[in-house]
């Protein structure tokens, strides 16, 4: 990363985490209240090999459907350009977005990650069921659910999952900052990944909906990665994440380039993209622009609502175009269900899954996707990927540049 954007990176990430939004990683709007609103479209049946998991919450029926099988690239083919748009703190509310991204996404041939915050499965009467490493039984700083809020965002997970997107962890009760998840110990991870994992395996017995359809997995076998609070408590949640079989991290943020494998885990991190008009990059996240525009402010000026929406949009084009037309690095963008500044970043992100999602050589896949994709390459093939900048797409073409694994690597052309 140069110095430049480096600086922005860091300017923007403390701005994000000295707020007190419901931003830096909160989803669905926060607390209880969620409306339950049936899916106008019919579910999709729950397949019919159930194994029942604890209280019936979840259980095991197979391998999960609508997965594309991932392929070695063959030699001398150019890679596919993957996008991967995931979710901070999913969970269906009153303004429905998780169940219109859903819709988006398969209009679009795409899937998703949506990192659930465990808290949105737990309704406010139970809340002292959770024990937040050193906070009080019963913390969170994005609220609790109801139980219509609950049912509400099963019924998204469960279609989700079935059309193929992944159910990620975005914790569960968001603490930011001093005292905050940036302090926790690798045993204190443990604890909180061990607490998101027992609300999605407990739902019904949390929420007396006894007789209500299991989520169609196990969630043990599942969840495989995570982004942390305010990208916050990195290391030791690594380290945890290591121990207990998870795949990935998208925690951190990093420079268009090619994922590395770091002992064990991919390093899936968000992306410095343009920001246009402007003479820094930020974090491809809703978040992050709405801080370099509104400041503090969730809720800034609306004569400036579209122009900051448009900003957003062009913004994550611009990376897209960055790396479809150059090096093939995945571009990873983070969101949440918001309707900050009028929803002008809602409006951004849809426009963009509709722009790039249906071009030739393009896949837009979850996390979990990516990294099935990445674990089927010859590692050499991944090495040379990872010799190309930000924007460079090799000088001889990808025909000569990939034409071997054990070939040296090529020039690259700006």
């Amino acid at each position: 990363m140069t110095a430049k954007r480096r600086s922005a990176a860091v300017v923007v990430a403390a701005v994000a985490c000295a707020v007190s939004l419901a931003g830096c990683g909160e989803g669905a709007g926060g607390a209880a209240g969620a409306q339950a609103g049936a899916e106008k479209s019919a579910p999709k049946k729950i397949p019919q090999v159930v194994r029942l998991i604890g209280d019936g919450s979840t259980a095991y029926t197979g391998a999960q459907p609508n997965l594309p099988k991932p392929e070695r690239l063959p030699p001398g083919r150019r890679p596919p350009q993957f996008v991967v748009f995931s979710w901070d703190g999913a969970g269906e509310d009153g303004q429905r977005l998780f169940s219109h991204f859903r819709e988006v996404a398969r209009k679009n041939n795409a899937t998703m990650t949506y990192f659930l915050s465990g808290v949105y499965m737990v309704p406010e009467e139970k809340r002292s069921i959770y024990q937040p490493p050193g906070r009080a039984a019963g913390s969170s700083d994005i609220g609790f659910n109801d139980v219509e809020g609950v049912a509400a965002t099963v019924e998204q997970l469960r279609q989700a999952w079935l059309e193929g997107n992944e159910i990620g962890t975005h914790f569960n009760g968001h603490f930011c900052g001093s005292g905050g998840v940036g302090d926790w110990s690798v045993e204190q991870w443990k604890s909180e990944i061990a607490q998101a994992k027992s609300f999605v395996k407990t739902w019904r017995s949390n929420t007396g909906l006894a007789d209500a359809p299991p989520l169609p997995f196990d969630y043990d076998r599942e969840l495989v990665g995570g982004r942390t609070p305010c990208l916050e408590g990195r290391e030791n949640f690594r380290a945890a994440a290591r121990e207990l079989g998870f795949r990935y991290d998208t925690s951190g943020v990093r420079e268009q380039v090619w994922p590395e494998l770091e002992d064990g885990l991919w390093d899936l991190s968000m992306h410095m993209v343009p920001v246009p008009g402007r003479a820094f990059e930020t974090i491809s996240m809703d978040y992050n622009f709405m801080v370099n525009q509104s400041g503090a402010s969730t809720q800034g000026d609306p004569a400036m609502h579209g122009q900051w929406g448009d900003q957003m949009r062009d913004g994550l084009l611009a990376g897209f175009h960055r790396s479809y037309q150059g090096n093939r690095a995945p571009l990873i963008i983070g969101n949440h269900f918001e309707s900050w500044n009028g929803g002008v970043y809602m409006r951004a992100v849809e426009e963009v899954v509709t722009q790039v999602c249906t071009q030739p050589e393009v896949r837009c896949v979850s996390f979990r996707q990516l990294a099935d994709w990445l674990d089927a390459q010859d590692p050499r093939t991944l090495d040379k990927l990872r010799t190309l900048g930000v924007g460079q797409a090799p000088l001889e073409g990808w025909q000569s540049f990939l034409a071997s694994p054990a070939g040296v690597a090529g020039r690259a052309a700006g």
